[in-house]
């Protein structure tokens, strides 16, 4: 495999660059137009369609965890989480097993 210099690769940056920008300028000036929001609006109902199955099949399996993050969000909103944590800690060992706290939320406490 061949060597790509320095100046090739500025050059394939800057061209990158350049072509994300155009395109941005160009999503930006079509997406207020009615056609646009009718076809993104068509390819959304399209892909629901499609993929119904698959969603209802990936909340069943996780249908328990699911339950357990809305439960939570819950009595976060309502400032009681130490209430909840004693009403159901098999839902709070679930949430805590599986990592919820340290990727969405800095502790349970807040």
């Amino acid at each position: 495999m061949e060597e790509i210099s320095d100046e090739k690769i500025q050059k394939l940056l800057t061209s990158y660059k350049r072509k994300r920008q155009k395109e941005k300028e160009r999503y930006e000036r079509l997406k207020d137009t009615e056609d646009f929001k009718n076809k993104n609006r068509q390819n959304a109902r399209n892909y629901w369609r499609r993929n119904k199955e698959k969603k209802k099949k990936h909340y069943e399996e996780n249908r328990e965890y699911i339950n357990a993050c809305q439960s939570y969000k819950y009595w976060v909103k309502k400032g009681m989480v130490d209430k909840w944590i004693e009403k159901s800690p098999e839902k709070y060992e679930l949430l805590k097993s599986s990592g919820y706290f340290k990727l969405k939320n800095p502790s349970p406490s807040t």
